[in-house]
């Protein structure tokens, strides 16, 4: 009985993964479990919001989602090209993101002004005050943030999610579809016309990324758009 159980402790531990994974998963974990546990004391306290606490709390929340997807690449072994981090003809894609940045803009934009027209709902038009940039230091935020999400949220949701999608379902429509629902699905307070939109957004990345094998011009793209609206237009808005 003694030998049962000693071989079956044995086989138990060898099962286990190394002490380095179990060191880097619990670091993943904490770090995206803190900053939520600490930023949730400023909640109640609404005379302590401003621009540079949300935007940490943004920028700490996708470097989080973050670690964790690369977190599960490393584990399982995978090549950071797996997902698209594939740099190697970086000015090209940035130069073909800059490029097609233009037709997606204007061509969401104007899909967007079609549907406000037949009436469908629309987030305000002006942000917040305290969702705005109000001085060099916190522009210089806001570009940092939407670097972040860009290349955050296409990692996740074009590299990561249809890379597993393509092993679940091996239909290129479905993979598509899905990992276009579930980014729009984060958008649901732009009202209808943003998520209409951001579903429309989030085809055209995943057919660029698809086509290119590569999230630098998706990336690139989606800075862009983010960088008007987040950077660009408070300044508009306030000249």
């Amino acid at each position: 009985m003694n030998n049962y159980n000693n071989s079956l402790s044995e086989d138990t531990q060898s099962a286990l993964p190394s002490r380095k994974t179990q060191r880097i998963e619990v670091a993943v974990f904490l770090f995206l479990v803190m900053p939520s546990l600490v930023l949730s004391h400023f909640v109640m306290k609404v005379h302590l919001i401003n621009f540079k606490l949300v935007v940490a709390s943004l920028i700490l929340q996708n470097l989080s989602l973050l670690s964790l997807v690369l977190f599960f690449v490393w584990r399982n072994g995978e090549s950071r090209i797996r997902i698209g981090w594939d740099f190697s003809q970086g000015c090209s894609e940035v130069a073909l993101g800059a490029l097609l940045f233009f037709p997606v803009f204007f061509g969401t934009s104007a899909l967007g002004a079609a549907l406000k027209n037949l009436g469908f709902s629309a987030p305000a038009e002006s942000l917040p005050a305290f969702l705005m940039p109000n001085n060099l230091p916190e522009y210089l935020l806001a570009i940092l943030l939407v670097t972040i999400i860009a290349v955050v949220e296409e990692t996740i949701f074009r590299g990561y999610l249809i890379l597993r999608f393509k092993t679940i379902t091996k239909n290129l429509p479905a993979l598509v579809a899905l990992s276009t629902v579930i980014f729009a699905l984060g958008h649901g307070y732009q009202g209808w016309t943003g998520l209409v939109m951001v579903m429309v957004m989030g085809i055209i990345l995943a057919l660029v990324y698809i086509w290119r094998k590569s999230l630098v011009a998706p990336m690139v793209i989606h800075f862009l758009q983010n960088f008007i609206a987040i950077v660009v237009v408070p300044i508009v808005q306030k000249g």
